[in-house]
């Protein structure tokens, strides 16, 4: 493996060569299938996964690198796709389901690929259809998790909230209790008005 997590040494032989053969491929999982497509001719396996050609009908919006801790999203395009995907887009829940985009190398202009890397992964957001005279288009925007450090967190350190990730953790079982109870400071069985005139202004007639 390379120094860059992500990144073996197959792809960074082919990033230094004289002539390249880049693809990309988009793989989308939906709950009852996984769509797997990539920008060459035919099919091609990648880890063992077949890929189905889309040609010049997959596009993508470029994907930004930052310096910045924040998240970046991308826009994924099928046109003049099949029913299949079709059908999963209408029918399917998409949102927050996974998406990845990846950049390979061809070997000599075959249908062989090198190597890969991931350019994006991250969650399906939104999803548009667009119909038109060449067929429909499918527009897929993704964020990656990133965009959770932007939502302010619903949880909260209390008995529900550790309840809702672990119910079988009790750590926080005794806050509400200790929140709603009153500690009266000073003797012991005094009252609160006589814990209160018994330190007044803090110092008695010795000066402490």
């Amino acid at each position: 493996m390379a120094t860059r997590q992500g990144i073996d040494t197959k792809v960074l032989n082919a990033l230094t060569e004289t002539e390249t053969f880049p693809f990309i491929a988009v793989k989308a999982q939906f709950d009852t299938s996984t769509v797997r497509v990539w920008t060459g001719k035919d099919d091609i396996t990648l880890d063992s996964e077949t890929y189905l050609g889309a040609g010049t009908a997959l596009s993508f919006g470029g994907v930004d690198e930052t310096q910045e801790m924040k998240s970046n999203g991308i826009t994924v395009s099928l046109s003049a796709m099949d029913d299949t995907v079709l059908n999963l887009a209408l029918s399917e829940n998409y949102q927050n389901r996974r998406i990845e985009v990846f950049l390979g190398f061809l070997d000599g202009g075959t249908n062989n690929a090198k190597g890969k890397m991931t350019l994006f992964s991250g969650r399906m957001t939104q999803m548009t259809i667009s119909d038109s005279v060449g067929g429909s288009q499918i527009n897929i925007n993704a964020e990656s998790r990133l965009i959770d450090l932007e939502r302010p967190a619903q949880l909260r350190y209390n008995r529900g909230s550790q309840q809702y990730i672990d119910s079988t953790d009790t750590a926080f079982r005794h806050v509400q209790t200790n929140v709603e109870s009153e500690i009266i400071w000073g003797r012991e069985g005094a009252s609160p008005e006589q814990a209160e005139s018994s330190t007044g202004s803090g110092f008695h007639e010795s000066g402490f």
